[in-house]
């Protein structure tokens, strides 16, 4: 029974030779595309923000709250603000951050290896001040003390800029530098006459501090000149009674200048990463707002610096397919193992060719190898010199007998079995052959 079954199993052996080395190739070709696509994303990102109180708090909670669902953990970091974010993205302290536009440029962005991943909102720029203060032109603002915030925030160079546009230098007023929360104590105390800071209208401090009696919201009246001056920012109105209607507050259309907010990534942050981060972008940001219509937000647009590609791909065609039907690890998986299909294909479709006449050879091989030793034999036979043929007839009569007993020990596949019948009958014919 046993050799039964060699005769009709597959050779195992052959089988492994004949495939062995493709098969560590098509081996090697997988781990180099899994390599490549790096199917997998890390399980912790981290995200810096802004101040406590700021917008940017509060909307990186909703983001760690977001891709929470789909098992990433974003790792908040509280900053000063956007230039402050943009030197931890700089410096690989963080995998991506809020920043305003106007905070840099594209040459800057590009060479320092950032992307955008899009446009989130307007923050217009809040310039609130004590009622006693009498001031409707920025020149006006003279002799004042204003809190700009901290230098990190990127508020201070960007107000610098429109006070610069009015004429009035540093010189002409005295500035400090408290973060928002302690510079709104200030304020509220009398101890300065107005700060400023760049935020969204749903921040709490913008909140509190359009309801809080005895402080008014200056009026950029001049909003539409200032963006023709400065490119990056956006004109923007604060309806009439949009803060409260039962107490008319505002009083009066107010005009304010605008940059936007951008989620700006480092050029290495995982592509599915990108992709959650654009998705939970299009929720929280997507409806309508005081300064936006509905789906304005998230955008491409309104930006400096150039955007990522998989957030191209989101604005251009919506969610991945996969994504519609299945959870994001498998969708992403299946997503991005494309590669490895391609490269599994490539080798998968000339090896199926190649290797089935390799594996006939190297059966057919081990039959054809007797065939030398019957060919040596028949040499040995006709050199052989006359006085000697009974010697050598006698010896290479052993010989062959020693062929076909190790012949007939030869396993090999049942459908070869004709090869094998053929080299026992042209054994028998040599022995006839000596024998007459």
């Amino acid at each position: 029974m046993s050799k039964i079954l060699a005769f009709t199993r597959f050779s195992l052996k052959d089988l492994i030779v004949t495939t062995g080395p493709a098969a560590l190739a098509v081996a090697a070709a997988c781990v180099l595309a899994y390599k490549l696509v790096d199917p997998m994303p890390p399980r912790t990102v981290t995200l810096s923000t802004g101040q406590e109180n700021s917008a940017y708090e509060v909307i990186g909670k909703k983001y760690a709250q977001a891709l929470a669902k789909h098992g990433i953990t974003v790792k908040l970091l509280p900053s000063e603000g956007s230039l402050d974010n943009l030197q931890r993205l700089n410096s690989g302290n963080a995998d991506i951050a809020f920043v305003q536009s106007g905070s840099t440029s594209e040459d800057e962005a590009e060479r320092r290896g950032l992307t955008s991943i899009g446009s989130l909102f307007t923050e217009p720029v809040w310039l609130f001040m004590r009622d006693k203060v009498k001031a409707n032109e920025l020149k006006q603002l003279k002799g004042l003390k204003l809190n700009l915030g901290p230098e990190g925030s990127g508020v201070p160079r960007l107000f610098r800029q429109v006070l610069e546009a009015n004429g009035v230098t540093p010189a002409d007023f005295t500035a400090s530098a408290l973060e928002n929360t302690p510079a709104t104590v200030e304020l509220l105390e009398g101890r300065i006459d107005g700060l400023v800071f760049s935020s969204a209208p749903d921040a709490p401090l913008v909140q509190m501090l359009l309801m809080t009696p005895g402080i008014k919201l200056f009026d950029f009246t001049q909003a539409e000149a200032y963006t023709r001056r400065l490119p990056f920012l956006s004109h923007v109105v604060l309806p009439r009674g949009i803060v409260d209607l039962g107490r008319d507050l505002p009083p009066h259309d107010v005009h304010l200048i605008a940059p936007t907010a951008t989620l700006v990534a480092r050029d290495d942050l995982h592509p599915a990463l990108e992709d959650l981060f654009v998705q939970a972008a299009a929720q929280i940001h997507g409806g309508a707002g005081w300064f936006q219509h509905q789906g304005q937000f998230p955008s491409p647009s309104y930006t400096e610096i150039p955007v990522a590609r998989e957030a191209a791909r989101f604005y251009k065609d919506g969610p991945p397919l996969l994504q519609r039907y299945m959870n994001f690890w498998l969708a992403n998986f299946f997503e991005r193992m494309w590669v490895l299909v391609v490269a599994l294909g490539a080798l998968i479709l000339p090896l199926s060719k190649v290797l089935p006449p390799l594996y006939v050879w190297r059966i057919r091989s081990r039959v054809f190898r007797w065939y030398g030793q019957l060919r040596a034999v028949e040499q040995t036979l006709a050199d052989a010199p006359p006085e000697q043929r009974d010697a050598v007839h006698a010896q290479q009569l052993a010989h062959l007998n020693d062929i076909e007993d190790k012949v007939n020990q030869m396993s090999i596949p049942l459908s070869f079995a004709d090869e094998l019948y053929g080299l026992r009958s042209h054994i028998n014919m040599v022995r006839q052959r000596i024998a007459e």
